[in-house]
């Protein structure tokens, strides 16, 4: 009954808690070498988020100190085989959950400590800095490269550019399908730096309409809108298909009940607050049904005595939301599609 109990307050105080909470009060309680093994693992934008988190963290409270330590042993216990010091291990699930092409590099570096190199060490770079230097390549280098990258990443590099070279780099894109290996080789050399690993010995799949539908997503809504028109001007089926790819705020009705709870879960509540502004009665319907009656009762009273909004705070968080619905996604942990994919039955 004890146990029980003690479950039941870990679960209360752990669903107060954001996912990135979690993360940082449980990387908050390593020694600094153990921690900076772990951020050697995770992605650029993952060590930014984190770090942020990190810094800024200043309720260490006793009981949300013990929930992430109890959750994270009981995450542990449910493993019966880890594979510590196993690279087959390690070789194999990255493979699994990447691919062969994506995860090649990333065995790399974390079983040989290649360290980032080439194209690689772009993904540490701010965007703009990416965007001085790819600014005079050739833009089928800068189309490879935007290819290459994370999204978010390069929706921040392409706003640096102009509207005329982001309408012929999106467009670029979107008809992209593969690079040969001598390609990638060639780009590495260009980069001043060797690629960590091999290319492979089969072209690497990227870019494509699905790689232009999640950079729009990223992209400024101003810019997302303005480029849109021009791709439509230049190619209306394309347009098309890209629209048809892109998940918008709007989609999220689409999602099922468990993944909204999920995604609830990990978005601040200011945040969700600015984004139900002036939002479909719909959406707002589905995420009050996947609150507790308290806290859609008090959602609702604060949109009514909410007051007038810009319609660019609105859509910034917006983006921010859909943004962790993508990582969610990715994650495995909810499952999100669009009108134009096959991506799930």
């Amino acid at each position: 009954m004890a146990d029980e109990q003690e479950t039941g307050n870990t679960d209360a105080v752990l669903a107060e808690m954001t996912g990135i909470e979690r993360a940082a009060i449980l990387m908050l309680s390593l020694n600094e070498d153990d921690a900076a093994s772990i951020f050697r693992h995770l992605e650029p934008k993952q060590v930014q988020r984190l770090g942020m988190a990190m810094a800024s963290m200043r309720d260490f409270a006793h009981e949300k100190v013990v929930a992430v330590h109890r959750q994270f042993i009981d995450d542990i216990q449910k493993f019966t085989n880890i594979g510590i010091g196993s690279e087959d291990f390690v070789r194999n699930a990255l493979t699994t959950a990447l691919g062969e092409d994506r995860a090649s590099s990333l065995v790399d570096q974390i079983i040989l400590g290649s360290g980032s190199k080439g194209l690689d060490s772009l993904k540490w770079m701010d965007a703009r800095q990416v965007a001085n230097i790819i600014q005079n390549e050739h833009p089928q280098i800068q189309t490879i490269v935007l290819s290459y990258l994370e999204a978010e990443q390069s929706a921040e590099i392409m706003s640096q550019f102009q509207d005329k070279v982001r309408l012929d780099l999106m467009m670029r894109i979107a008809n992209l399908e593969e690079v040969q290996p001598a390609a990638l080789t060639e780009l590495n050399e260009i980069m001043e730096k060797q690629f960590a690993g091999q290319a492979g010995a089969q072209a690497a799949k990227m870019g494509g309409l699905k790689a232009a539908a999640n950079i729009m997503n990223f992209l400024d809504t101003n810019i997302e809108g303005l480029l849109m028109d021009s791709i439509r001007e230049s190619d209306e089926e394309m347009a098309q298909q890209i629209q048809d790819l892109m998940f918008v705020f709007e989609n999220l009705i689409d999602v099922d009940d468990r993944g909204i709870q999920t995604l609830l879960r990990d978005v601040p509540q200011d945040q969700l607050q600015a984004a139900l502004k002036g939002t479909d009665e719909g959406l707002k319907e589905k995420i009050f049904a996947n609150m507790s009656k308290r806290a859609a009762d008090m959602l609702k009273d604060d949109l009514e005595a909410m007051g007038p909004i810009k319609v660019s705070e609105v859509e910034s968080a917006q983006k921010e939301i859909l943004s962790i619905a993508r990582r969610l996604s990715e994650a495995g942990e909810i499952m999100i599609g669009s009108g134009g994919g096959d991506e799930f039955l």
